[in-house]
């Protein structure tokens, strides 16, 4: 460390430039000196700190889910519990049929056909003829 010491006061002495400036062709720039005191957050604190935030950010994230939970449920109703073999009405609404040219005139529902498998709490599978050519797996709604 002395002998590094002594080799960069010599360069230092002999050509007038720091050996950073004889590298890099700039000065080295350092915003603050290094050896100054100053405050320094403890590590207890910094934590104490950091934990307090993260308290209110989850105080803040709880609330906000409650609120929105509290706006969607407000639309919502209990579904039915369906069973297998139950049987239920097919609403047609959004079906394109090509032997029906008029919507106006055909029915809003068709059939009575049975529930083979219930696959969610609003989603089932039904047994439809081979003719409708839908998918088996409807909404209920």
């Amino acid at each position: 460390m002395l002998a590094e010491f002594a080799i960069n006061n010599k360069v230092h002495s002999i050509t007038k430039v720091s050996l950073f400036m004889a590298n890099y062709r700039r000065e080295l720039r350092i915003e603050a000196d290094i050896r100054k005191k100053g405050k320094v957050e403890k590590a207890t604190e910094f934590a104490e700190r950091m934990k307090k935030i993260q308290e209110e950010a989850r105080v803040a994230l709880r609330k906000t889910w409650e609120e929105m939970k509290w706006q969607t449920d407000k639309g919502r109703k209990e579904s039915e519990e369906w069973k297998i073999r139950d049987k239920v009405m097919l609403s047609i609404k959004d079906l394109v049929f090509k032997e029906w040219p008029t919507k106006k005139l055909v029915n809003r529902y068709v059939g009575l056909y049975a529930i083979n498998e219930v696959v969610s709490t609003n989603v089932v599978k039904l047994q439809l003829p081979m003719l409708m050519r839908i998918h088996l797996v409807v909404n209920v709604s």
